[in-house]
């Protein structure tokens, strides 16, 4: 059987390939699935229920229902000060992750560069591998925030170079990117010519005044493609509804892809991400308040122990360094996962600058959250 070389030189995801250890495991609390812990508010589910009900079941356009990409243009509009068409510069995906791959798919030739700093997503360098193109990769350090330095992305851009891609805020670290550096960033990208790929599927979930898109910036429309979703802000995972907006020329080019494999974005997750945009910030505000009050418990926990880690400013993550132990990241979450019963992600799930840190997700209630720390406390030896 021959299978594509592109695919065999992939590693599995590496938070996917360490979950597989959990599935069966009894009592296990996991700190580890980047998913919320709260139900999908009700309004949503019932906007979903009722284009059931209605028979709202068919295709839509490709490039998703015009009044969600309506409200999307406006949310823009409103936190990143860009305009973008609803009609020819929005696209509904089925979650941010294909949004990714369409962008990659859309703007890298085979042998182009893309710089992508670490840690960051799994998805991001294998998406840049299977389109043939060659991932170009910095090492954030706790030392500096867990922030590109601008001196490091111009060292690694070449005339190959197509993009630079950017979570942010950053999962696994919870780091923002602030006015300033994004500042630099900007005019890194435009002095070069590059593209900016900003994910920003954490937007919503941030806990600092010092948060910037580059859309907020001159001249970056055009050379910046925005991914975002709900499935982080809205509790709305399974629902698999994100979107990317860009300008014409690549909004065309990632929908030509998009129709060939996906077609539409679910029709029912349209249905009920129009009533997320419309009347759903009580609840987002409501989740936001919640997250910061576990994000500075878990945080203060972990410091006091021993395993020093930033407050994170954004997601619902918390990045500790677990050098002290003398472990590796894999071995401390193997270990503690047999002997406590407590589910983290190797920090190297996220590339080799994850070494000597795990991931820690506190989107669990607190007395879960209060009971794994616990069980991190005796495994360490830190009372």
């Amino acid at each position: 059987m021959n299978i594509s070389s592109k695919v065999d030189r992939l590693p599995p995801s590496g938070i996917r390939e360490f979950f597989e250890i959990v599935v069966g495991m009894d009592d296990v609390i996991s700190l580890g699935v980047g998913e919320p812990d709260f139900n999908t508010p009700w309004r949503i589910r019932e906007s979903g229920i009722h284009s059931l009900e209605s028979g709202f079941t068919s295709y839509t356009s490709n490039k998703g229902l015009l009044e969600l990409r309506d409200l999307i243009s406006k949310d823009i509009d409103k936190t990143r000060s860009t305009y973008y068409d609803p009609e020819d510069e929005i696209l509904v995906t089925t979650g941010v992750s294909e949004a990714y791959d369409l962008a990659i798919r859309a703007l890298v030739s085979s042998g182009d560069e893309v710089i992508v700093p670490e840690p960051c997503y799994v998805s991001y360098a294998p998406c840049i591998e299977l389109a043939g193109g060659i991932p170009q990769k910095i090492d954030m350090e706790e030392r500096h925030g867990f922030v590109p330095k601008p001196e490091d992305i111009e060292d690694k851009i070449t005339e190959k170079t197509t993009a630079i891609v950017i979570n942010n805020p950053n999962n696994p670290t919870g780091s923002c990117i602030g006015s300033e550096l994004m500042g630099e960033i900007c005019d890194i990208v435009r002095k070069n010519g590059i593209y900016f790929i900003v994910d920003e599927v954490y937007s919503k979930l941030t806990f600092t005044d010092d948060f910037s898109s580059p859309l907020n910036y001159e001249n970056m429309k055009e050379r910046t493609v925005l991914l975002d979703g709900f499935s982080k802000s809205h509790a709305m995972t399974g629902w698999r509804v994100g979107f990317a907006a860009a300008s014409k020329q690549i909004l065309g080019a990632m929908n030509k892809i998009h129709q060939y494999t996906m077609l539409c974005a679910p029709t029912i997750s349209q249905k009920a991400a129009i009533e997320a945009l419309k009347n759903c910030e009580e609840e987002l505000q409501s989740m936001i308040k919640e997250y910061d009050r576990r994000r500075k418990f878990i945080s203060k926990s972990l410091n006091r122990m021993g395993l020093p880690c930033n407050e994170p400013n954004g997601t619902f993550y918390v990045f500790p360094s677990i050098k002290s132990t003398g472990f590796t990241s894999e071995e401390f979450a193997k270990k503690l996962l047999k002997e406590e019963k407590v589910a983290v992600v190797p920090g190297t799930a996220f590339g080799g600058a994850g070494e000597g840190y795990i991931r820690c997700s506190f989107a669990n209630n607190i007395n879960k959250l209060r009971e794994a720390l616990k069980r991190i406390r005796r495994f360490i030896n830190a009372d």
